[in-house]
């Protein structure tokens, strides 16, 4: 099977719930495999599922607004959507950078952003009191 993806997903095995409806409806997943613009999720039902959703991954403490790129029996396959990216603006002096090297600062900036939530976790993970009595 060939990869069609821009960049490689790492495997995983996280909790996920997507969100539609404006909240109203939600349907519970496994998150497989995750890159900084997408995720693979097994979930039981894909029919009921809108083109696009937020899902929420409660170990990582973030919720991503996610399109459906591909759909099977057993899981999905989805795009994050980037709504904090900056309208286009054009600025007739100077050339615009490369595609390649706007993709690699964009995936940087998600990076970035996802690691300052996983610290942000293992910081309340840290500060919460031990479960069991240690001495």
């Amino acid at each position: 099977m060939s990869e069609h993806r821009r960049e490689s997903r790492l495997r995983t095995f996280l909790k996920g719930r997507i969100i539609f409806n404006k909240g109203a409806s939600t349907m519970d997943c496994l998150v497989r495999d995750l890159s900084a613009s997408g995720a693979r999720l097994a979930l039981t039902e894909t029919s009921t599922l809108p083109e696009s959703f937020d899902l929420y991954i409660p170990q990582k403490d973030r919720t991503y607004r996610a399109t459906l790129c591909w759909r099977r029996a057993d899981g999905i396959g989805i795009t994050f959507v980037d709504e904090a990216a900056p309208a286009p603006v054009s600025v007739p002096a100077a050339a615009p950078p490369p595609a390649d090297e706007a993709a690699a600062m964009l995936a940087l900036v998600r990076r970035i952003s996802e690691l300052e939530a996983e610290n942000a976790a293992l910081r309340r993970l840290l500060a919460s009191p031990p479960v069991s009595g240690a001495a």
